[in-house]
C-alpha cells in the first residue's frame, strides 16, 4: 500500500499557469519514491490499476481507516459493560456495529488485559493484521526480528518497547493468521471515572491494542513509563 508520500505525489511545485515542475519534483523523490512511481506510472498506462483508485484507497487509509476505529472500540467497551461483554464474545460482531466492516473483520478476537494477564500480537508467518480498526500495521510488526523474538522472548520485547510487567503478570502471544485476527483490550487507566468516550479513546494508541504498550495514563503521560 503507497501513501501520497510514497508516490512522491507533491503538489506544491507549480507555476502560476498550472501546470506541475515535473522534472524539479522528481529531481526530490528518493530512489524507492522514484521506483514507485515508474511502477505505477507503468501498470497504469498497461491498463493493470487506476490511479484514481489507488488515490481512493490511500485517502481512505489516510482519513477513514486506522488505529483511530480502534481506540472507539476500545473507549465503547472500557465506558459500556455490555458492548465491552459483546466485544468479548464476538468481536467481529460488535466491531461491525461501529461501522468497522471488512471482510477481516469476520475472523476478529478481542483478548482482554487485566492485572494478571497481559496478551501481545504477532504473526509469525507474515504480517496478518486488523486493518479496518488499526490502519497499516508498522513496519516492526513485520519485521523478522519482531515475529521471532515476540514468541521466544515476548517480556524481553516489551522492555525494549517500554513495557515493564510484575513477574506475577502472564505474557500471553497470539499468533495471528490469514483466517483470525486479534485486537487487545487495554486496562482502563485509572482517574478515568465519569469520563466521555471521545475522552477516552484519546488515551488509547495503537501499540496498545497489539500489546507492545499501554494506554497513556489520565494525566496525559505515557502508560509504558
Amino acid at each position: 500500500m503507497t501513501t501520497d508520500e510514497d508516490r512522491g505525489q507533491d503538489h506544491s511545485h507549480e507555476h502560476a499557469h498550472g501546470h506541475s515542475h515535473e522534472h524539479g519534483e522528481m529531481s526530490e523523490l528518493s530512489d524507492t519514491q522514484l521506483r514507485v512511481r515508474s511502477l505505477e506510472t507503468v501498470l497504469a498506462e498497461k491498463g493493470y490499476v487506476d490511479s484514481a483508485a489507488l488515490d481512493a484507497i490511500v485517502e481512505a487509509y489516510e482519513t477513514r481507516i486506522g488505529p483511530q476505529n480502534g481506540a472507539r472500540v476500545v473507549a465503547r467497551a472500557w465506558a459500556d459493560p455490555e458492548f465491552r461483554a459483546a466485544l468479548l464474545d464476538d468481536a467481529s460482531t460488535a466491531v461491525n456495529t461501529m461501522g468497522n466492516v471488512s471482510p477481516v473483520g469476520s475472523h476478529l478476537i478481542a483478548v482482554e488485559n487485566t492485572v494478571e494477564r497481559h496478551n501481545m500480537v504477532v504473526c509469525t508467518l507474515c504480517s496478518c493484521y486488523p486493518w479496518e480498526v488499526l490502519g497499516l500495521p508498522p513496519t516492526w510488526y513485520k519485521s523478522a526480528p519482531y515475529r521471532s523474538r515476540a514468541v521466544l522472548e515476548p517480556r524481553a520485547v516489551l522492555s525494549e518497547f517500554g513495557v515493564t510487567l510484575s513477574d506475577e503478570t502472564e505474557v500471553r502471544v497470539w499468533d495471528s493468521t490469514a483466517e483470525t485476527r486479534y485486537i487487545v483490550l487495554p486496562v482502563r487507566p485509572e482517574g478515568t471515572e465519569g469520563w466521555s468516550e471521545e475522552q477516552l479513546a484519546e488515551l488509547v494508541t495503537r501499540n496498545s491494542m497489539i500489546g507492545t504498550g499501554l494506554a497513556q495514563r489520565s494525566d496525559g503521560k505515557s502508560g509504558d513509563s
